[in-house]
């Protein structure tokens, strides 16, 4: 129980630090931390993010940053392919799981690290941009087109390695719209927290087994974490925050491929 209370506090501070990302880190902490595998660890990985985004969404929402027409879309073309994505899950060798958890980690840390970064799209030529007058978006079809494959590609990978998608949905946001970066974070919160718990409830219909001695304190554990994390990310530098996350993202990364490799020998 200390652990997972350990684990939880860590996953959740770096979740509120970081806006989005966190989340990638909760299924390998209940892999190396407590000793369950990539399906053991999904349900509880999923609804610790979906609580602790939903407390990042209600401080969105008080403060006006989400973008929640947007949100709802992206979320709703989620929910369709999650199932797909948990399916998935069950049919694939653990081994095979491990890699895939560790690519997508890979692939968070060096953007996080900020190598090979591109710069965002001009805000002329993004297919979602902002009335000025109003603050919301000029809706049209590319734009349903753009966020719904943004939530498709959530759901998936919500479903498959039990992930928020936040490192999904924030970088595809940036590039695809003129929504400042705060609106990005908060937009993002509300997508996670109903696509992870569309997840969540997948993997149980699926038959996984949720793990009430490891769930509950990692599941509050979390959401403290969050609080704790969105009042720091108000007085912390951010870049440091993120090359650190980068980091550790990069080593956590190679160890899943380790394990993965011992797996399948």
């Amino acid at each position: 129980m200390a652990t997972a209370l350990a684990l939880g506090a860590v996953i959740g501070l770096v979740l509120g630090l970081t806006g989005a990302g966190g989340g990638s880190l909760a299924v390998p902490a209940l892999v190396f931390g407590v000793g369950l595998s990539v399906p053991q660890a999904t349900p509880i990985a999923l609804l610790a993010v979906a609580g602790s985004a939903l407390l990042g969404t209600i401080e969105g929402f008080r403060r006006g940053l989400v973008r929640y027409r947007a949100a709802s879309l992206m979320a709703a073309a989620g929910i369709v392919v999650t199932p797909l994505g948990v399916w998935a899950a069950h049919r694939l060798p653990e081994q095979i799981l491990l890699a895939l958890f560790a690519v997508v980690l890979a692939v968070v840390a060096v953007r996080a690290l900020g190598w090979g970064a591109v710069d965002d799209a001009h805000p002329a030529q993004v297919p979602c941009q902002m009335n000025p007058a109003t603050g919301q978006l000029r809706w049209h079809p590319a734009v349903a087109a753009v966020l719904s494959a943004i939530g498709a590609a959530t759901g998936f990978l919500s479903g498959l390695l039990g992930v928020g998608g936040g490192f999904v949905i924030v970088p595809a946001l940036r590039r695809a719209s003129d929504i400042p970066l705060a609106g990005v974070v908060a937009t993002s919160l509300m997508v996670m927290s109903i696509v992870s718990t569309a997840a969540f409830v997948a993997a149980l219909l699926h038959g996984a087994e949720l793990s009430a001695r490891v769930a509950t304190p990692f599941v509050v554990a979390t959401a403290l974490g969050m609080i704790a994390g969105r009042l720091a990310a108000r007085r912390v530098a951010g870049h440091h925050v993120h090359r650190i996350f980068g980091l550790v993202l990069l080593v956590v990364a190679i160890g899943l491929l380790v394990k993965a490799t011992r797996a399948g020998a």
